[in-house]
């Protein structure tokens, strides 16, 4: 039986899989954490860390909220920086982005649904 309640920490489980700790990719010994309904990141950036490739999800909506920080995503048709806590982006399949935090970040991601790419 699965538990109805699951504590844990996001950033200590995250950090064998790039921040994300709620996912299909999980094992199934992590109860409902391991999802195929919804993907989720506590995402650690030090000002400077980016990624200049186009990363492109053709299944899922992504949501990224600031927790703290400054932080710039490049879409094909504008440039959005999240400058105050709460600042949040969401854009639907197939649309590419790029990052740059612009200072140390803390970021969260919510994807869903949660299918392999």
């Amino acid at each position: 039986m699965q538990p109805e309640i699951v504590i844990g920490n996001a950033q200590r489980e995250g950090n064998l899989r790039k921040g994300w700790f709620v996912g299909h990719f999980m094992p199934s010994e992590s109860g409902p954490c391991s999802t195929s309904e919804v993907e989720v990141k506590w995402g650690v950036h030090a000002a400077g860390e980016g990624r200049s490739e186009w990363g492109v999800n053709p299944q899922a909506t992504t949501l990224s909220i600031l927790i703290s920080g400054r932080f710039r995503l490049q879409f094909p048709q504008q440039e959005v920086v999240l400058a105050e806590p709460g600042d949040y982006a969401l854009w639907l399949p197939g649309v590419g982005h790029t990052w740059l935090a612009e200072a140390d970040s803390t970021i969260v991601s919510i994807r869903y649904p949660s299918v392999p790419s």
